[in-house]
């Protein structure tokens, strides 16, 4: 449901004056689709899928993070969104609790999220890892690449409209580039060999330390908006 609230702190925070009237639904704002339909066939055959990769993540032992985890970091939302939003990795918080985007760079998430209308239920919110990596560095090329299946069969079973790269890490792996962030947002790129439109925009955490940049956030997501 539109957190209508927060979504017009967060506009007023960026500078962006609206006035939506309390009632509006979030199906009502442009650029939204309705929910995917699917049979009860389908539906069961995917549940089962979803299931087997579940536990697949939790007991992969593929790479060396394995040993230093809590527990591994799944996904969490909609499995027939048709917005996908991937981050980098956990964080110790992420860890602790087994789901992505928590704590303050969460709450901003979410925040931004209910900006366009979506929340957590709508949309399917994954990391391109699964394991905490020690200290909160950055993913090695390998442990990347151990993660990459599961990522992969998880974008599958979604199917999204849309695919939100949320941070460089996110976005330099799922397009297979050393480009910066600045110069990959605020323009519509592909996910190689899906056809799925991939943009590109800043991590809350970075938000969070420049808050200067909620604007560009909030371009980014209207170009998201009008793609799907």
């Amino acid at each position: 449901m539109l957190d209508e609230l927060s979504r017009r702190e967060y506009l007023r925070a960026i500078g962006i004056d609206v006035w939506v009237p309390r009632d509006a639904a979030a199906s009502a704002l442009p650029g939204l689709s309705p929910p995917k339909e699917a049979s009860i066939d389908d539906a069961v055959m995917a549940g089962d899928e979803w299931q087997s990769l579940r536990s697949a993540v939790a007991q992969c032992t593929a790479c060396a993070l394995h040993a230093g985890r809590t527990q591994t970091v799944f996904g969490v939302g909609n499995p027939g969104a048709d917005w996908m939003i991937i981050g980098e990795a956990p964080g110790a918080e992420e860890d602790r609790q087994g789901e992505p985007f928590v704590g303050r760079a969460g709450k901003l998430l979410d925040e931004i999220l209910a900006s366009v209308g979506l929340d957590r239920n709508t949309v399917f919110i994954a990391n391109i890892l699964k394991c905490r990596p020690p200290g909160n560095r950055d993913p090695h090329a390998d442990e990347a690449a151990a993660c990459r299946g599961f990522l992969e069969r998880q974008i599958a079973l979604v199917r999204p409209k849309l695919i939100l790269a949320v941070g460089r890490i996110a976005a330099q792996q799922l397009l297979q580039c050393e480009t910066p962030v600045g110069r990959l947002r605020g323009q519509a790129h592909e996910l190689s060999g899906s056809g799925i439109p991939v943009v590109v925009t800043y991590h809350p955490a970075y938000l969070l330390r420049s808050p200067g940049q909620k604007r560009k956030v909030w371009e980014d997501l209207c170009l998201a908006r009008g793609l799907t």
